[in-house]
């Protein structure tokens, strides 16, 4: 009984994630949006002060077969961006970042 006590208090001594390693975060805080985000975009939609992220995805589609993964949005120079996160026919994915209120992709990243 005391050895499990023992390690039970060393377990939650530990720090877990201490030593995990971060990928790129592109200049956001996160890549899970804040409550309210969603509502903060539509409008921006509505707006026009950025494009709808349906005409995002349509336009990665035409150029580079394949299915959206995820998206988020962030900063990215500066600038409102939409970062979604794409898969390839072939299974490569890719990271586009695209300008949320021109649509122009400002950067890809992997695949």
């Amino acid at each position: 009984m005391k050895r499990l006590f023992v390690i039970a208090a060393l377990l939650a001594a530990v720090p877990f994630g201490a030593n995990a390693q971060r990928g790129p975060d592109f200049d956001r805080p996160s890549y899970g949006g804040g409550r309210g985000d969603q509502d903060t975009a539509r409008e921006a939609v509505r707006g026009g002060r950025q494009v709808p992220l349906s005409q995002v995805i349509a336009m990665i589609a035409a150029r580079t077969p394949g299915r959206q993964l995820n998206t988020t949005q962030g900063e990215f120079g500066g600038r409102s961006a939409y970062f979604v996160q794409w898969q390839t026919n072939d299974g490569r994915v890719i990271i586009f970042i695209v300008d949320a209120q021109s649509g122009a992709i400002l950067s890809r990243q992997g695949g």
